[in-house]
């Protein structure tokens, strides 16, 4: 489908031999020729102009992301959070022989961690099948109705046990707006803004992560059982707002085009830009992009579903997805979940703990706002490596600060923390977003961001089992000394994005399909030019000759 010409090595061009595309797509001339002026106008496009266009594809992408909010409410905070509260344990808890207190057993911690991961799995599995037969759009609503029904479940449990099982059914749920808002956030904007919307979901994560921590040390003074459920209870404010803003939502116009439904695509695209600044021409150029992808895809790959993904050059794409997914936990932001007993095994008092747990789950806003300026400077590629060094580093010193006992360095590996929770918004934690999002390819896109999330939830259970073990005083008791296994496992890490993570900055995704397709190295996507387009002379019934390169320019 796509060569590298012999003549173009030294300068690092790739074609595409889109005459191979007239039998897939009618009126091919045509729509070749309006999908390379959508293309450009993309490419050249200042972001003020693309705020003016698209603003109401901003609007549509920031309201359905907030799904996340209340999944990063629960998932990352909440449970862990109740670990130290004195309500939660005196309701759950069990004595420990050897001093008498109340606590969670690291078992039952592991559990209730772990449990909405569990469901998070069959969710992602069932998003990437409905989505793509339903539509984002549906899937949506289908699965905020099953949530405002699952919380019952947290509120009313009285053992371990029925709370458990009541995460794994939340988890299941959770799984489909882990993607779905994701995918949706990257094909309803253009590529000067895509970065911004995709890295705004990890925000999404940090207002629900803060919010939660706020409610969780506003309730730690209530002695009866609502001290732990009244945090559950507030998941009920989302689901009815959202469920109303994604029934009045703009169908993801790639959707409808990999349905065959080209004008619904365009009454989409209209829908999600602004008439007086896009005209229904921009629409249908828009639209004829999207089939000369669509197009280009099929040639490529054979087809659609799971098994695709590992096959051929979409196996590179989706271990690149899986493995930057698994690095945000393989980084070390293991400790940040478990930022209250981190700090209190490192000598905090629990209101002390939670008081600096509130500006350790703020970072999460503060490093996300920071990459959209470090993103638009930087490359995907290079942010993402030097938030790696950065982790690791920090990581480092925690572990040394182990070695003293005064409360100065108690605070100081608290301080530590708040520091590897910004650099890791700032970097990992928003950019593996953008990355994911960009990636793979468009007709496996829904299945690609699943698996890539599949991949973060069995490290997550694998880091659910090994982290309260860690921490907690009646296991492996490593307190601070566990940065030194985090230091580790970041090294590793940045070693496999140097060889392996390619920088997707700038690019289209018909870009990256070519760019793919030729294996080219990593370290070379960000410099290799890309012929995307076989122009053909519109009034001519077969295509022509002649070849349109085209340089990707940076945003």
């Amino acid at each position: 489908m796509a060569s590298t010409h012999p003549e173009d090595a030294s300068v690092g061009v790739v074609h595409a031999d889109n005459t191979r595309l007239a039998h897939e797509i009618d009126n091919y001339a045509e729509v070749i020729h309006d999908a390379a002026k959508a293309d450009e106008a993309e490419h050249t496009m200042s972001i003020r102009q693309a705020l003016r266009i698209h603003k109401k594809a901003v609007f549509w992408s920031i309201a359905l992301s907030a799904a996340l909010i209340m999944e990063g409410y629960d998932v990352v905070v909440v449970i862990a959070s109740f670990y130290e509260q004195p309500a939660f344990l005196k309701r759950f808890g069990e004595e420990d022989p050897a001093t008498g207190k109340l606590g969670i057993p690291a078992p039952w911690q592991s559990g209730l961690g772990n449990g909405s991961s569990v469901g998070g799995i069959i969710g992602l599995i069932i998003n990437g099948w409905a989505s793509e037969k339903f539509g984002p759009r549906r899937t949506y609503m289908v699965s905020m109705l099953g949530m405002i029904i699952s919380i019952f479940g947290p509120v009313f449990s009285q053992t371990l046990a029925q709370l458990t099982a009541s995460e794994i059914i939340c988890g299941l749920f959770w799984g489909v707006f882990q993607t779905l808002t994701t995918a949706y956030a990257s094909e309803v904007c253009p590529i000067v803004l895509r970065h911004y919307l995709t890295a705004y979901i990890n925000m999404c994560w940090g207002i629900g992560i803060l919010l939660s921590s706020g409610v969780v040390r506003a309730c730690l003074t209530i002695n009866s059982d609502w001290g732990w459920r009244l945090p559950f209870v507030i998941q009920w404010v989302w689901p009815i707002p959202l469920l109303l803003l994604c029934y009045f939502a703009p169908e993801s116009p790639w959707w409808l085009v990999r349905q065959g439904r080209t004008e619904d695509a365009e009454k989409s695209v209209i829908r999600l830009t602004n008439p007086e600044l896009f005209s229904r021409e921009d629409a249908k150029r828009s639209v004829a992009n999207m089939i000369h992808t669509t197009a280009l895809e099929r040639e490529m790959q054979a087809g659609t579903s799971y098994v695709q993904c590992f096959k051929g050059i979409d196996l590179r794409r989706t271990e690149i997805a899986m493995m930057v997914f698994a690095i945000q936990l393989l980084s070390g932001e293991n400790l940040i979940g478990q930022g209250v007993q981190f700090f209190v095994q490192a000598g905090l008092g629990t209101v002390a703990a939670y008081d600096v747990n509130l500006a350790l789950n703020s970072m999460f806003i503060v490093g996300t706002i920071a990459s959209w300026f470090l993103l638009s400077r930087f490359g995907r590629r290079t942010l993402y490596i030097a938030g790696l060094v950065e982790m690791a580093v920090v990581l480092i010193i925690i572990g040394a600060l182990s070695a003293s006992k005064t409360d100065a360095a108690k605070w100081a590996s608290g301080a530590l923390l708040v520091l590897l929770n910004f650099a890791y918004n700032s970097t990992l934690g928003a950019v593996c977003y953008v990355i994911i999002a960009e990636v793979g390819s468009t007709r496996l896109r829904a299945k690609t961001i699943v698996l890539a999330r599949c991949a973060y939830q069995i490290t997550n259970i694998i880091c659910g089992i090994i982290v309260p073990r860690m921490l907690s005083p009646t296991a492996w008791n490593w307190g601070p000394k566990s940065g030194y296994f985090w230091f580790g496992s970041a090294t590793l890490s940045l070693v496999y994005c140097i060889f392996r993570l390619p920088e997707t900055r700038g690019r289209s995704y018909g870009e990256l399909d070519i760019l793919f397709e030729n294996k080219v190295t990593a370290w070379r996507f960000s410099k290799t030019k890309v012929d995307q387009f076989g122009i053909p002379d519109p009034s001519s019934s077969s295509p022509a000759d002649e070849k349109v390169s085209h340089e990707s320019k940076h945003e």
